[in-house]
This record gives structure tokens, sequence and C-alpha cells, in this order.
């Protein structure tokens, strides 16, 4: 279960200029004539410098008032249903709803070390009932201080589907803490979800990160050494999962070799040549691959559907 809260994200304490407001208590005129009644829009002309004072608040036919923070509304905020504040704080029991759990990262990969956190991701899913409301579901529940996040159930399937590395490796991590029926029947066929997409996703993410880097030995001298470790043993992953048919997530024999890279004492030359090698692998290993030019959208498209009429239950599936 995620432990403590979801990060809510809190409302500015100060209002910018520009910004449209309901005012909510009659303003005047000099000789105390009502101006403009509670409830009339407004647009900030002027923001204090902190809570305490005023605002200068514009209306429609060019009459200005002072008005305090506490007296006025941000006008998008004042058209919102006035339950949702009550929805979004019970979103906290989501957490309630993790069907599956389980650690990635270093630990998973088998690169970790003293230092190395516990990288926890997995899948949510929500009753029924608030997924059809007005207000919706988070599609991913986060908790930075314990290092986990929870995808929304479609959302995991459908980053499955476009060969999204952490959610693959998700399916085929090694340490798996908690599991429903329902997630067991997902991981029972995690193998619709490999297609020939992982050569495009893998092959060109790495790509794209590494002609950055080289800007960065460049311009600065210098790169971060664990992201090259890492995207180097995503092209490892890319290829035995073209060959093999599934996602290997521990590194095995190349645990060392990686680690010399993490530290920093291989010249990122020959890094970039192992990259360069590696790549011409995955090319014939895309040639070669037994794996589908898609993933099986019917099959997993049923699974949803599936897990969406087993979210009808109070019991988690």
């Amino acid at each position: 279960m995620i432990q403590g809260a979801i990060v809510i994200v809190m409302e500015p304490l100060i209002y910018s200029v520009g910004t449209q407001v309901v005012v909510q208590k009659e303003t005047y005129h000099i000789n105390r004539r009502v101006a403009h009644p509670a409830g009339s829009v407004g647009v900030i002309v002027r923001s204090p410098t902190d809570g305490t004072h005023t605002y200068r608040v514009k209306f429609n036919d060019g009459f200005e008032a002072a008005v305090h923070h506490n007296q006025l509304v941000r006008l998008a905020e004042f058209k919102q249903d006035p339950n949702r504040k009550n929805v979004e704080s019970s979103m906290i029991d989501l957490k309630e709803r993790v069907i599956y759990r389980c650690v990635i990262g270093s630990r998973a990969y088998g690169l970790e070390d003293e230092q190395s956190d516990t990288d926890r991701r997995g899948i949510y899913l929500p009753p029924a009932e608030l997924h059809w409301s007005l207000y919706g579901v988070p599609e991913q529940l986060e908790n930075e201080e314990t290092q986990e996040a929870y995808w929304e159930l479609q959302k995991f399937v459908v980053l499955a589907l476009k060969a999204n590395p952490n959610v693959l490796e998700c399916l085929y991590s090694p340490i798996v803490e908690f599991a429903t029926p329902l997630a067991e029947e997902l991981l029972a066929m995690r193998e619709a979800f490999l297609s020939k997409l992982v050569y495009q996703t893998y092959s060109g993410y790495v790509a794209s990160q590494f002609k950055k880097m080289q800007t960065d030995i460049r311009n600065q001298g210098q790169v971060k050494w664990k992201h090259v470790m890492h995207l180097i043993r995503l092209l490892i992953s890319g290829i035995n999962a073209l060959r093999e048919g599934k996602v290997t997530v521990e590194v095995g024999e190349q645990r060392e070799r990686l680690l010399e890279i993490k530290r920093g004492v291989v010249p990122f030359a020959e890094v970039d040549a192992w990259r360069n090698r590696l790549q011409i692998e995955f090319e014939h290993a895309f040639q070669q691959t037994t794996l589908p030019d898609r993933p099986d959208y019917e099959r997993v498209n049923a699974f949803l559907i599936h897990g969406r009429k087993l979210a009808l239950r109070k019991e988690l599936p």
C-alpha cells in the first residue's frame, strides 16, 4: 500500500495580474452606494506582495476596488462543482485499490549499492463509480517520499502496448511484492504486449539521449554517468526482448561492466563505441525476431474490459 498521502499541488497564495476573480462581498462607491454586488466578476490589475494586503480589482464598467484575498476566489475555481474538493480529498483512499506492486530500478536490475533507493511501481484499479463520475480518476498515484508510483489500469496497459520500457519492466520485474488475482491474470498474458515496437521505442530513445550527451561533452565536458549506464542497459534489454520474446530485467554478467560506466571510469568514447556495436546487434535482432509487428490489442482490450467489470465489486479483484 502507498504510505502517506498523495501529493497535492497547493494553490498559489498570491493571484497574478490578469486573473479573473469572483468578488465575494459588495463593493461600494465613495458615497457608500453599492457599486457591484457580491458574486460580481472582475480582473486583478494589481497584486499585493503578501497575503495580508489587498488586491486591486477592476470590473467590466471600469470601476476599481480594493479587495482582500479572503474575499475573492478565482473564476475558474468558482465554476467547479463544490463537491469536487471533497472528492479530491478522498483520493487518498485509492491507495487501497492497488492490485500490483513490484520493485524496479537498480535493485531489480542487480545494480544496487548502499545508496540505492527502493523504487516501487504498480497498478491500481479505481472503483467503477468514481471512474464513471464527473471527476474521473488520476492516471497515476505518486508518493515521492517512499519512491512509489502506481498507474491506473488503463494507463498502464496503454503504455505497455507502446513498449514503454518502465512499464514493460514492471511486468517482468523479478521482485513482485503484491499481486491480486486480476494482476496475476495480467502477468500471465504479458507476452501480449511485446512486439517489434520495442526496437523503435528503445533504440530511438537511446539515440536521442546519446546525441544530447555528446552536446554535453562538448559544452560542459561531463555527463551523468548513471544515465549513460542505464541507456546501455536499455539497449541490452531491448536486444534480449527481440531475441528471447521476454524482457530480461536483471543485467547478469554485464553487471560489473555497467557499474564501471556508472562510476565514470570508462571514457565516453569507449562507451559510445559499445553503444554503436549494440545498436548493430539490435538491428540484426529486429530483422530476425519472431515478435509480431504489433502487440495483441484485442487480447489486451478484452482484459481491460474484464478488469472494468470487476471494478464494480467492493472487494479488490
